[in-house]
């Protein structure tokens, strides 16, 4: 690559990201006065007015945010499956992870096609400053990780992230709501691949507690699961070289699945039988997605 090239991708990069700042600073602003007001009148009719509006706040972010992509990447969107989406009701949105670009990548193309994305969060993510505060003002839920010796030490950990998955869940209810989880848990690497011994080509082994979790919290509410593959074919980008424009085409599948009714209704941690066949489904589904993510790729199908 060039010097002149690779100069003008850092100035195209530091653009991208001042403008990606200001329409954060801007918004938070608006955001912060009406999380403030939802605070000193926690009064269930007031609330349900103030949510809609944070939701009406954030969306307004990513409408600008997909603005200053327009303007400064060249990136090419090869997007199926998104069009037969609706924008009523509840969903719950699955996807695979290598990126925090995935983040920008969901919200691009299920924005105003879904209610707002509400995504399941590391713990330490709420002292982002600004941002941190913002997901905290429209009640994304925090996860406290445990590693598996303080989980054997300690299970009772366990019920810890399922009654903040119901908390955080029970306040979704008051307006429609799209619940965002990345079943990986962590980004994709070929390490952490190597690792688990993956039985996946693409995929990390999915975690099932907070989908479950959610289902068990929302119950009948939810009207499908949104299941999305995100594909990089130049290779997978770190946030900086998406915003210096280095970043030639995204792919997105999404598909909408209907949820087994057994999954809202019944007692994932109490109900061995129950948890076997919720495992049973996410790995179809990650079977799935394997196979989708290959023929993204243009490689040789997967057995």
């Amino acid at each position: 690559m060039s010097l002149v090239r690779r100069l003008l991708e850092t100035l195209r990069g530091a653009f991208a990201f001042t403008l990606l700042a200001l329409n954060t600073l801007v918004w938070c602003l608006l955001l912060f006065a009406l999380a403030l007001v939802k605070l000193a009148l926690p009064f269930e009719p007031v609330r349900r007015v103030l949510d809609r509006a944070l939701n009406a706040v954030a969306t307004a972010w990513i409408t600008c945010n997909t603005g200053w992509m327009r303007l400064t990447q060249g990136t090419r969107w090869a997007v199926e499956g998104a069009e037969v989406l609706e924008p009523g009701g509840w969903y719950l949105v699955n996807s695979n992870h290598q990126s925090w670009v995935d983040i920008f990548v969901l919200q691009r193309v299920l924005s105003r096609r879904i209610p707002l994305l509400k995504f399941f969060l590391k713990q330490e993510l709420i002292y982002v400053p600004v941002i941190g505060l913002a997901w905290w003002a429209l009640d994304f839920p925090f996860m406290k990780r445990h590693g598996k010796a303080a989980l054997r030490a300690n299970p009772g950990l366990r019920r810890q992230d399922a009654e903040t998955t119901r908390r955080a869940c029970e306040k979704f209810a008051r307006t429609p709501t799209s619940v965002t989880n990345f079943a990986e848990g962590t980004r994709f690497t070929a390490a952490k691949h190597r690792g688990q011994a993956s039985p996946y080509r693409h995929l990390l082994k999915p975690k099932a507690g907070a989908l479950a979790f959610a289902l068990g919290a929302l119950g009948t509410r939810f009207h499908s699961l949104v299941d999305a593959t995100i594909v990089y074919p130049a290779g997978v980008p770190t946030f900086w070289d998406f915003l210096c424009g280095r970043v030639p085409e995204v792919r997105v599948h999404v598909r909408e699945l209907e949820i087994p009714g057994v999954f809202c209704s019944g007692d994932y941690e109490a109900d061995p039988a129950l948890r076997s066949a919720f495992h049973q489904w996410l790995d179809q589904i990650w079977r799935e997605k394997d196979r989708r993510i290959a023929t993204m790729l243009g490689e040789p199908a997967l057995a």
